[in-house]
């Protein structure tokens, strides 16, 4: 099965979402999304296919979601995917995309309703 997972090693539900994948017998594409994130048109994509608005898919507890001013009632969806593309910590991680759809693992174990 083709997966890719947007990891963030640094994260616990990254790590936990790359491990359950390992663990059903299946070694995914690993895209380092901090260093590399997706295209615009990929990341719209996987929001649609995941049934979640830019600003769901967001760390709107990040502090640069404030200071960008992201926060404000009526921030349009193009102005969120712009921000995340631009900085790519204020996606929130991680994003796994497979032949049966594509989920924001938080928590972690959401991961095997697509494998």
């Amino acid at each position: 099965m083709d997966i890719t997972i947007y990891h963030n090693p640094q994260c616990s539900n990254s790590r936990g979402a790359l491990a359950a994948i390992r663990a059903a017998g299946f070694e995914p594409h690993i895209v380092d999304y901090l260093a590399t994130p997706p295209a615009r048109d990929e990341l719209v994509r996987m929001l649609a296919a995941a049934g979640l608005s830019a600003r769901a898919a967001m760390r709107t507890k990040e502090n640069l979601y404030t200071e960008l001013g992201l926060d404000a009632e009526g921030t349009s969806e193009d102005t969120l995917i712009d921000a995340m593309l631009a900085h790519p910590r204020l996606m929130n991680r991680p994003f796994v995309v497979t032949p049966k759809g594509v989920r924001l693992c938080r928590p972690p174990e959401t991961v095997r309703d697509i494998l």
